[in-house]
């Protein structure tokens, strides 16, 4: 076996050769890209801020605070009433249901007895804590005059 070696002195390789410059398209397109990323950014932002709900029931009670200073604080105040009488009243449907037998709606008049007696009230009652719990959690205005 034979091998030969070529070595070429220290210093005559040439240098590496600079990157060239990427073209004028690819830096055109990157641009182009970049300006519809801060379009998408600028329109999330205000699609975020349209639906921002707790900042239109700031606004809502804002409007009203001459004539309904204290809404917010008796709505937080109400809250937990409203709450418990929810839980409550599924409690109690849970209840008949779990101590009814075996199929406790099985006929019409069972099931209307059972929609008489919780259907509208637990349908109403959510409505109204829906209604009531974002102006209870939307904080007070601040003292501007401290």
């Amino acid at each position: 076996m034979n091998f030969q070696f070529h070595l070429s002195p220290y210093g005559s390789t040439p240098p590496p050769a600079e990157p060239s410059p990427p073209p004028s398209e690819a830096v055109d397109l990157l641009r182009q890209i970049l300006e519809i990323q801060r379009e998408q950014l600028t329109q999330m932002k205000a699609s975020a801020a349209a639906h921002d709900m707790a900042s239109r029931w700031r606004a809502f009670l804002a409007r009203w605070q001459e004539e309904f200073p204290q809404l917010g604080e008796h709505c937080r105040q109400s809250l937990p009433v409203l709450e418990h009488t929810y839980a409550k009243l599924i409690s109690d449907l849970a209840e008949q249901l779990c101590h009814g037998g075996d199929d406790p709606l099985d006929n019409d008049f069972s099931l209307q007895e059972f929609l008489d007696r919780y259907g509208m009230r637990l349908a109403q009652l959510g409505t109204i804590i829906n209604l009531v719990a974002p102006l209870a959690e939307v904080p007070p205005p601040q003292n501007e005059s401290a």
